[in-house]
């Protein structure tokens, strides 16, 4: 049975042709909030996040007018 010489031509070229193409594949990252391109940026889609409220505790203050409101009634009731 004849066996066939190892060749590092065609060896080092599939090194070669696996390293590269592992440097030059693109993905996608997060760097301070921002999301960086991936290699198909241009088909994804538009994340919209509509504004909120500007002032944050709306649901507090609205708990606590309420709690007071209640303080109030029972101190009268007595």
């Amino acid at each position: 049975m004849k066996t066939i010489p190892a060749r590092p031509g065609i060896l080092l070229t599939l090194v070669a042709t696996l390293a590269s193409s592992a440097l030059l594949t693109g993905c996608q990252t997060t760097v301070g909030g921002q999301t960086l391109p991936s290699p198909d940026y241009l088909s994804d889609d538009v994340q919209y996040f509509p504004a909120g409220p500007e002032f944050k505790l709306t649901n507090q203050v609205q708990a606590a007018q309420k709690q007071a409101a209640e303080k109030k009634k029972m101190q009268e009731s007595f």
